[in-house]
């Protein structure tokens, strides 16, 4: 049984519905609830849906998680060193910045990443859209520069997350973390994205990167969460390596 935290700062139980296929389901929802705290001030509905709770998911994939995120951020200890040195000196300080998203349960957390964009964003006289749905991933955000054009090109600019993923806020494969002002958009159906952890990639990020925006995809993400297990998360990171070359990941 899912359970999502409200304005209020309980926990709120919230009832099984049909997976269905990955599209569109009809959800049973309580609207005598408080509104989620990933979602505008309006009222809302509480959204209910089922949640993977097999052993995998509950014991095995959090180990696995924590020890090789462990052993891959040590790996990639130079690497990241080096990232953020480049960043210090092209975009100054602080080198890493937190964003709020939204993860596992509907729960709000801070995720971390490289700088990409120029300090003090907001003085900036390029005119930026303000749909953050279809900009905050966007080439062309004039706010970027050459460094940070170059992180986010071949994903570095997402390196931190590996902290994410040994704090237990993230997993190293699930749906990717969403926006609060995109979630806050979101259909009911959507929601059910949440039912497992975040990821450092996901199925998404190494099949259909190139042909729209993240969240006009969330019937990627219900695939894998109506299917995750460990030969699928296997398959994913071993394709994420190739998806991040070709540009589609993670």
């Amino acid at each position: 049984m899912a359970q999502v935290r409200t304005s209020a700062g309980r926990r709120s139980g919230v009832a099984n519905v049909s997976t269905g296929t990955g599209h569109a389901p009809s959800p049973r929802v309580r609207s005598n609830d408080p509104s989620l705290s990933v979602a505008s001030s309006e009222p809302s509905l509480v959204i209910a849906y089922d949640v993977p709770t097999g052993i995998y998911v509950r014991v095995v994939k959090p180990a696995f998680d924590r020890c090789a995120g462990l052993v891959v951020f040590v790996a990639l200890l130079p690497l990241i060193g080096a990232v953020a040195l480049a960043v210090r000196i092209s975009l100054g300080s602080p080198v890493i910045f937190r964003q709020r998203r939204v993860g596992r349960g509907g729960r709000e957390f801070d995720v971390f990443k490289f700088r990409t964009m120029k300090h003090d964003r907001r003085r900036q006289h390029d005119q930026v859209p303000k749909d953050r749905r279809r900009i905050h991933k966007s080439e062309d955000d004039p706010r970027h520069t050459g460094v940070g054009r170059f992180l986010r090109k071949w994903s570095l600019d997402e390196l931190p997350q590996l902290w994410n993923v040994l704090r237990g806020e993230m997993s190293l494969v699930g749906p990717r973390p969403e926006l609060v002002e995109v979630v806050a958009r979101y259909e009911p159906w959507q929601h059910r994205r949440h039912a497992v952890k975040p990821g450092l990639t996901g199925q998404w990020q190494v099949s259909c990167r190139g042909s729209g925006m993240m969240h006009l995809h969330t019937d990627v993400d219900l695939e894998y969460v109506d299917s995750v297990g460990p030969f699928r998360d296997a398959e994913i990171l071993l394709r994420t390596i190739p998806a991040t070359l070709s540009r589609r990941g993670p």
